[in-house]
């Protein structure tokens, strides 16, 4: 895992452009061009890390340090407490365990490098690779909103939303 970087352009375009990886991302560039002026941004760089595997880019992870809500006398002491974690791996890697390992590795992150007190992520709930992932990292569903979503394809779908507390993490999974 490393920061994300102008010359990941490609590789990273590689697997987003693939119809079964789209379907699920926010935005659908209509080509590289496109998808490259996006990637390049300074503020889309600044949250953006690559996972590699064997010398090739087989993922990218968001993680988006910002700040939770607080009342106005407290408001300072939320600042850049949580994040919002996102990803995409190439489907061709899919089921070796590489996304687990890098969620978890961003998580530990997150808690131990930066010193946040939490962590978000969402997906679709038709999504089932996400949020099977979110849970396989110790995250635990926190929302399930119905027909929030307005898909590319024009339905209204379900969305679910998950997160971790530092404690929570510290304390490991659940016996049982």
């Amino acid at each position: 895992m490393r920061p994300a970087g102008p010359g990941d352009t490609a590789s990273v375009w590689r697997y987003r452009r693939l119809p079964e990886v789209a379907r699920w991302l926010t935005a659908e560039p209509a080509d590289e061009g496109a998808f490259r002026e996006t990637f390049v941004e300074p503020a889309s760089l600044a949250v953006t890390l690559v996972v590699e595997h064997g010398g090739a880019v087989i993922g990218d992870l968001r993680l988006a340090v910002e700040d939770a809500w607080g009342q106005a006398e407290v408001a300072d002491r939320a600042r850049r407490t949580q994040a919002e974690l996102g990803w995409v791996f190439d489907p061709g890697h899919h089921g070796c365990g590489f996304a687990t390992e890098a969620v978890a590795g961003l998580i530990r992150a997150c808690f131990t490098d930066l010193g946040l007190r939490r962590v978000t992520a969402g997906c679709f709930l038709d999504n089932e690779r996400s949020w099977r992932l979110m849970e396989r990292v110790g995250m635990r569903r926190e929302g399930l909103f119905r027909a929030d979503s307005l898909h590319r394809d024009g339905r209204w779908l379900d969305s679910c939303t998950y997160g971790l507390l530092r404690d929570e993490w510290r304390q490991g999974p659940p016996a049982g």
